[in-house]
Formats: structure tokens, sequence, C-alpha cells
């Protein structure tokens, strides 16, 4: 068996997340088994100072289009890309395994979908395997059930999972690699001009801009992604960094803070606990509620709970408990929360006073407690 590095050396274990893309673990479409190899000697020299390594990565799609028709276009139908990722995921999971093996550590695969972080129950059984995988010195390499998890594959990339896993095993640092150096002032995809934005303190709508929609065409995800990921983990208390795969020795340039490598998300102090976190940012809203500025200033500024009287319109059709958008009269979201009353009822309450109400009926559309502030 394995033993934790932490064992021999006598240090606290810090516990980093790794994640990597498919555009830098593949090339033309292949495997690209070097990619792995170098961040495997990575994360062993990481391990051999004393921190615990989650990694999580992608590449399953684009290795089980390689195999079954490498000279066609990948294909973009649900059905096929979930058969695709069962062709591939076993062929990525080798060579993570062969990589690592290298250095005398063993592989853990551990394959997540969205509900393992909505339901508490499969979100512990998660956070109980993970954290004894760690335990007993493995690696664990995660990668999302491409071939069940349709909301993954429709949605994105890794990215929002590697920073759900962040969370899930309370760790301090994210690292996002990618085919990039970081975040930068322009979009690189359209010109050379930009440069690398080093330290982000808060996450903003101009920053969001910035950062654009998806990248290359193997992968799902892109910058906005990535950024995305970054603000789930700092939401977290957990520091993130968005740096460039093929940089030799990026891992440890990272961990040790060395200056100019990546973009460096600062961790925000306060911790989301984990239910408003699934809240915010792993349970997709199904409709949008529109509030007047009192309602508005109660949710944002005295941490009040939605009520009918201050609700302006209803769009979408949600039931109990779905998640639902809030929005401000000049329809910018500000919040996200759980609904008690499905979506006809909020919209026939509209405006009403909670004595104005059946008397057998909660009062709360959404409860403070079922309530995230995202601004």
């Amino acid at each position: 068996m394995t033993l934790d590095p932490t064992e021999s050396t006598g240090h606290s274990a810090r516990t980093l997340v790794v994640k990597i893309g498919s555009s830098s673990v593949t090339t033309s479409g292949r495997v690209d088994v070097g990619a792995i190899e170098k961040l495997a000697a990575e994360v062993s020299a990481a391990r051999a100072v004393g921190n615990r390594v989650v990694v999580v990565t992608s590449g399953a799609i684009a290795a089980g289009w390689t195999t079954l028709a490498p000279d066609r276009a990948r294909p973009s139908d649900l059905a096929t890309l979930q058969a695709v990722a069962a062709v591939g995921q076993h062929q990525l999971m080798r060579v993570w395994s062969d990589a690592l093996e290298l250095h005398h550590l063993v592989a853990g695969q551990v394959l997540l979908a969205p509900l393992d972080f909505v339901h508490r129950s499969q979100y512990l059984h998660a956070r109980q395997t993970l954290s004894r995988l760690l335990e007993l010195g493995v690696v664990p390499v995660v990668n999302e059930n491409d071939a069940v998890a349709d909301e993954e594959i429709r949605f994105g990339d890794n990215d929002r999972l590697a920073a759900l896993v962040a969370h899930l095993v309370g760790a301090q640092l994210l690292i996002l690699l990618t085919d990039t150096a970081g975040l930068l002032t322009e979009d690189p995809r359209l010109t050379s001009r930009g440069s690398l934005i080093e330290e982000v303190v808060e996450i903003d709508h101009e920053l969001e801009r910035v950062a654009g929609g998806a990248g290359s065409a193997i992968g799902s995800g892109g910058m906005g992604s990535k950024l995305a990921a970054a603000k789930i983990a700092v939401w977290s208390g957990v520091e993130a960094v968005i740096a460039d795969a093929s940089r030799p020795g990026v891992l440890a340039e990272v961990i040790g803070s060395a200056p100019g490598v990546g973009t460096r998300f600062v961790a925000r102090e306060r911790r989301l606990p984990a239910r408003k976190l699934w809240i915010a940012f792993a349970v997709g809203a199904t409709g949008t509620i529109v509030v007047d500025d009192g309602a508005r200033r109660a949710l944002m500024e005295r941490g009040r709970s939605l009520l009918p009287a201050g609700v302006v319109s209803v769009a979408g059709d949600f039931g109990f408990e779905d998640a639902v958008e809030i929005a401000g009269p000049d329809g910018v979201v500000f919040a996200k929360g759980l609904v008690r009353h499905p979506a006809s009822l909020v919209a026939q309450w509209a405006g009403r006073r909670s004595d104005e109400l059946p008397v057998d009926v909660s009062p709360e559309v959404v409860h403070r407690d079922d309530l995230v502030v995202l601004d």
C-alpha cells in the first residue's frame, strides 16, 4: 500500500485540486501521453513535500472519439457523446495510472455527476471516498461521469466540477491548468495584445466579459468556464489559480506563489456553506422572480426571506424546491434560491401582504436559509 507522504515528512497536509483540460491532455484529438506524464511527475514532486493532490482530468470524449472515428468531426448529440465517453474513459484512466505508477503512486478513479453535489447523502459519500483515498496515499483521478451525467456534458467542462471537488475535500488551493498563460486583458483568440492579469481580488461583470465564451473545439469549457470555477472556489474560501499546463514546473511555481505564473484569485474570508454553494452553483435555475427595490434591499442588506409582497412578476414553470434566479426591477439577477411554492401560486400572490394569504401556507416564497445573494 502507498503511504501518505505526510507520514514521513511530518508536515501538515495541504490539499490541492489540480484540473487539466482536454486541450492540454490531447494532441490532434488523441490523448497526449507526454503531457499526462509531465503532470504526473509534478504531482509526485508536490506530494513529496507534504501536499495531498486530487487530479481532475478531461479527455474521455476526445479519447473515445479518436478510437471510434479519428477522421471525422467530433459529434454534438448527447447520446453519441455519452457512448463515446464510455469508450474513452478507461483509455484515459489507463494513461493516468501508468504515468503515476512511474513515480510509485497509485491512481484511484472517481467518477462524479451533478447529483453528487446536490443530494446531501451522495455528497457525504463522495467526500468520504475522496478523503479515504487521500488518507491511503492514493492520487484520486476525478472525471465527470460523462456516460450518464448529461448536464455536465451539456453545460460545461470539468472546471465547475473541479471547483466543487475543492470544496468537497476542503482544499486550500485549486489549480486550473489550460493552454494559455492565465486570464488576459484581451481575448487571445482575437488579438495578441492582451497582457496577463496576475491577481484578481473580486470577480465582477467586466472580468466575466473579458473572459469570453467557449475555447477549443476539443474541450467544452473556455476561459469563461474557468472564471466561473474560480468564483465557486473563492466563495468556498479556496484560493484559485489559472495557469499554463505546458509551463515547466508549473505546479511547483503555483504552489510556491512565484510571481508572473498564471492568474491568482484571492479567496474570500467568509466561506459559503455547502448547502448555499449547491444552490448558487450546482443547481440549474428553472425560472426567474422579479422583485421590487424594497425587496431587493431586504434580501441584500438585511438578510430577509422573500415574501409575496415584494414580488413583481414571475417567469418560468418552476415547482416546489426548484431553484430560481431573483432579479431586481432592472432585470439584473442578484440572488438565487429554492422556492417554497410553485410558479402559479407565486404569480397569483405577487404583491400581496402576508395577512392576505391563506392561513395554512408558509408566507415565504424563498426562505433566507435557501437564498444566496450573488453580488
